[in-house]
């Protein structure tokens, strides 16, 4: 949460000259709801056996670049999809940075707390393993704007 991935994947896409999907905006298309309602009416559960289903759709398009929620990678089967078809690219921040960012808002069910810090240092240990399991490249956002990342990005493609 809070590493970048819809703003530097929209700029990635554009440059690209590829269109640009965010997994969490198609639920809300197919679902006729916010994440949040999901979330409340479906429990987590419920919302990432969406999420599993959704990436599993999306993966097997051509030509996209594809923005995944942060908790996409709790899934085996959506780990073994996104690396099977195609390039991932592990946006990585720091737990002040993603509190900086996402302090104001309220469309993160998870970040819903009276201790914002206390949820995302338990969500980078159980998460960040599993993003370097599936990443090809992995990109430090901290302290660059999304223009610059997203350029960083296409020079390692190139080099591949």
């Amino acid at each position: 949460m809070g590493a970048g991935k819809s703003t530097i994947g929209r700029h990635l896409a554009q440059q690209l000259h590829m269109e640009f999907l965010d997994s969490d905006s198609v639920i809300e298309e197919r679902t006729g709801a916010d994440i949040s309602w999901v979330f409340d009416v479906e429990g987590e559960e419920g919302f990432r056996a969406r999420e599993e289903a959704v990436i599993d759709d999306l993966t097997q398009e051509q030509g996209i670049v594809l923005a995944t929620g942060g908790g996409s990678v709790k899934s085996k089967e959506s780990r073994n999809r996104l690396s099977a078809r195609g390039i991932v690219v592990y946006l990585e921040t720091t737990i002040e940075k993603q509190l900086a960012r996402t302090q104001r808002d309220k469309k993160r069910p998870l970040l819903q707390t009276d201790h914002p810090r206390e949820v995302l240092e338990a969500l980078a240990e159980e998460r960040n393993p599993l993003y370097e399991e599936v990443a090809d490249y992995v990109v430090r956002t901290d302290d660059q704007s999304a223009k610059v990342v997203a350029n960083q990005i296409i020079k390692m493609l190139e080099e591949r």
